[in-house]
């Protein structure tokens, strides 16, 4: 006899012996079940049209489901719970040949979440007499049933999911997803499980806090929320709705504190105040293909080469340098950018930058404040003159938007440096102010973009505004100049007090 999931979820023998209480899951059992084509009770469809836009209730299982949900809401152990239910339950009949294994993933966005939602089916399995007898061994990783079915709980990486026959695919906090080599890390995953699923007719389920309006989540949500599709259902659903138990203090305290975070934290909403800096068309049309990812230097050429370093100390971040100038046609080309990952000794990294800029023709080097005087005194005693940028970086980033939205930027086909420039995030205050940076979270980093903004602004910026005006490092006769040899015509009461070095 078949077994569904809410009898799963409220038997004690069941997974019930592990979730407990039913009381406080009634919110989840209603999304479960009208995923799963189970008929609604009339409280469980009041709850249903809560969360799911004004859609219809499925009438037969889907094929996806999306459920974002807030803060607080069970989302890992719901997302535990969809495992452990179809890979004990689902019917797998005829899907397996003889001595293949099926195998439930679970994709979390970190070790520790994957280990939280190990543990969590784990416990589903050990706490039920009944599901306890199916275990055939646990660990780190996967937990084994009789009959070859395997739960794997893994970090996200479409990698892990090639070669397997996939029976369901469970995605936890999808939103926040990241990974050094990509910058969608969620939809090449998605894209690589769709095939393997469809051999066997598996579901997909992702389970996520919403975050930034744009990846695989946020596109679910776009293009299906409160749609009456029949294999595709979206809930979007607040903290209160899916834990009545949560102190309403709390989220009050919240909304006072910040009430855009808020509204993402415990209302599912997606967040209005980040947003891309530069969008992929942008990108895409900067790229050049096919040229190689340095170009040779031309000493011979009388166009100017300008470098622009951000160098970092040596133990968590990379160094980079990136080597630019502008072409024939105005646009700014970027010449060569080099890195060094930490670890890695500054003062050693500094003379190989050094000397690369020297190979372009290079007459100086700019970058930020870093380590103070430091770095000035070591470019100086390489025998090239060192400025400090005017500008902090997310004004190196904010002014180099209109240079890229003019299509004037081109770069190589440098995954590292367009991972960093997809990732950029655009976040505006309340005050109305904006800044710029890399996402939040381990492993993240907007070291070559910073680099290559840096670079473009020394490159095209125009003359005479204090907002793109990069501080000089010589007074000749009363005017300013960025160059021992040649002055200029700036007026220093236009950019406040600045000391000559």
């Amino acid at each position: 006899m078949s077994v569904t999931i809410e009898q799963a979820m409220n038997d004690p023998k069941l997974l019930g012996a592990a979730l407990g209480d039913p009381a406080p899951w009634a919110a989840w059992r209603a999304i479960l079940k009208a995923a799963f084509g189970l008929a609604l009770t009339d409280l469980e469809a009041d709850t249903f049209a809560k969360v799911a836009g004004g859609r219809s209730v499925p009438t037969s299982r889907v094929s996806e489901l999306w459920a974002i949900v807030s803060r607080r809401g069970g989302k890992s152990r719901m997302a535990a719970l969809a495992a452990s239910y179809i890979a004990a339950f689902g019917d797998h009949a005829g899907k397996l040949a003889p001595g293949e294994v099926g195998h439930v993933i679970v994709l979390a966005a970190s070790k520790s979440q994957a280990r939280a939602v190990h543990d969590y089916v784990a416990g589903f399995f050990e706490s039920s007499p009944i599901l306890r007898q199916m275990l055939e061994d646990i660990n780190s990783e996967e937990i084994k049933l009789k009959g070859n079915i395997s739960i794997s709980v893994h970090t996200n990486s479409f990698r892990t999911v090639r070669g397997r026959t996939l029976l369901a695919a469970i995605f936890d906090e999808t939103a926040f997803w990241r990974d050094e080599t990509s910058a969608s890390p969620d939809v090449e995953v998605y894209r690589a499980v769709i095939p393997a699923l469809a051999t066997t007719g598996g579901m997909l389920i992702g389970i996520s806090s919403p975050y930034r309006r744009i990846g695989l989540m946020y596109t679910k949500h776009r293009d299906y929320f409160g749609q009456n599709d029949a294999d595709t259902l979206v809930i979007q659903a607040p903290t209160t709705v899916m834990n009545p138990t949560i102190d309403l203090n709390i989220i009050e305290r919240s909304r006072r504190d910040d009430a855009t975070a808020a509204a993402s934290e415990w209302d599912a909403e997606f967040r209005t105040d980040l947003s891309s800096l530069l969008d992929d068309a942008t990108i895409d049309a900067a790229i050049v293909h096919g040229r190689p990812m340095d170009l040779p230097p031309d000493l011979t050429s009388k166009t100017q080469r300008r470098a622009f370093l951000d160098v970092s100390g040596g133990r968590s971040d990379a160094s980079v340098i990136c080597v630019g100038h502008k072409g024939s046609d105005g646009q700014f080309v970027l010449d060569a950018i080099r890195s060094r990952k930490a670890p890695h000794d500054p003062a050693e990294v500094l003379k190989e930058f050094v000397t690369l800029a020297r190979e372009y023709g290079c007459r100086e080097l700019t970058g930020d404040n870093y380590s103070g005087s430091w770095l000035s005194g070591a470019v100086q005693k390489l025998g090239m003159t060192y400025h400090r940028s005017k500008l902090n970086k997310s004004q190196l980033y904010l002014e180099s938007v209109p240079v890229w939205m003019q299509g004037k930027v081109e770069i190589p086909n440098h995954p590292q440096l367009i991972r960093e420039l997809r990732l950029l995030e655009r976040r505006t205050s309340r005050s109305g102010k904006d800044s710029v940076d890399h996402p939040s979270g381990a492993g993240q980093h907007d070291d070559h973009a910073n680099a290559l903004v840096g670079c473009i602004n020394l490159v095209m910026k125009p003359q005479h505004r204090a907002t793109t005006w990069v501080a000089p490092s010589f007074c000749v006769n009363g005017q300013w100049s960025d160059s021992p040899l040649s002055h200029a015509d700036h007026d220093p009461s236009q950019f406040g007090a600045t000391i000559a070095r």
